[in-house]
């Protein structure tokens, strides 16, 4: 079934924000992004999560979305990270997410103060009424400790401009709810699921892997769209070490910023209270980029 958001199908990468003396390296970020989208990715998505959004100040934020913006110059999709447990900040980040040329915006659910379902809908209803670019709801409980029930989805689903949901909760009874009831385009926030959520119905996945995967996310996506299980498979329990490592070593983006710094793709420097990754779950990941092929033994 055709879906609201198609041109946000297939893979979206969650993009590393680097960092070098403790400063943002635009050059570094600029690189990313070539790269990105040389390896198939259909939408860049930063200051998110994996953008470490929380350390960035507001400034930060609207430097790195409108840097995004410019080196991206309509290539691909860009869906920036605009979220906040303050409604009238998400509102303020993503009016400068629209005017900085983003094609969307990707909005956490509330983090920490907890609101009712009521306050998630007036939430989300309030910044979507007031901008006009896409919105994608982040459901990700494991952050915010609160889920956005997918009655509650359903719901907004009924606002012109909230077309997506970035389903991060885990749960194939949610997304399979959502996908019934609406034409929301649904695309996965676990890596490791990427498949069995496009099996349901999902169009595609906000990537950590990808960073430095793309082409083989992409590929995914891709086999998945053409109905091209047997390889769809063979690329999922090829890529599935790593999406484990990038969740399972430690809290994300620690992990897929080692495993850049690895690779030569970025410095591994990050922001407290983020730390590096330990030495002994260094070289666990280490092997995996050696079993992987990325990197030699």
């Amino acid at each position: 079934m055709k879906t609201r958001a198609e041109e946000f199908a297939g893979l979206t990468v969650a993009m590393v924000t680097p960092f070098k003396n403790g400063k943002i390296d635009y050059d570094a970020l600029q690189e990313q992004v070539e790269f990105l989208i040389s390896g198939g990715a259909s939408v860049l998505s930063p200051t998110g999560t994996t953008g470490e959004s929380p350390t960035l100040t507001h400034e930060e934020q609207h430097e790195v979305i409108s840097n995004v913006v410019k080196f991206v110059n309509g290539r691909v999709k860009v869906l920036a990270g605009t979220g906040s447990n303050s409604t009238e900040e998400a509102l303020s980040l993503t009016r400068y997410a629209e005017s900085a040329g983003a094609d969307g915006a990707l909005i956490i659910v509330p983090y920490y103060n907890k609101p009712t379902q009521e306050g998630l809908y007036q939430h989300f209803k309030r910044v979507a009424e007031s901008v006009g670019i896409q919105i994608c709801v982040y459901n990700v409980p494991g952050r915010t400790a609160r889920a956005i029930d997918s009655e509650t989805i359903v719901r907004l689903s009924e606002i012109k401009n909230i077309t997506m949901v970035k389903e991060a909760s885990g749960s194939m009874d949610s997304a399979s709810k959502i996908i019934a009831a609406t034409d929301l385009t649904v695309l996965s926030g676990d890596d490791s699921l990427t498949l069995p959520f496009m099996s349901l119905g999902a169009k595609g996945v906000v990537s950590v892997v990808g960073n430095f995967v793309p082409k083989d996310v992409a590929a995914l996506c891709a086999a998945m769209n053409r109905g091209d299980l047997t390889e769809a498979q063979r690329l999922h329990y090829r890529l599935l070490p790593l999406c484990r490592d990038m969740l399972s070593l430690s809290t994300n983006p620690i992990p897929v910023k080692k495993a850049m710094q690895l690779l030569g793709r970025d410095s591994g420097e990050m922001r407290l209270p983020m730390t590096g990754l330990e030495p002994a779950l260094t070289e666990r990941l280490r092997r995996s980029l050696v079993d992987y092929g990325l990197l030699s033994d």
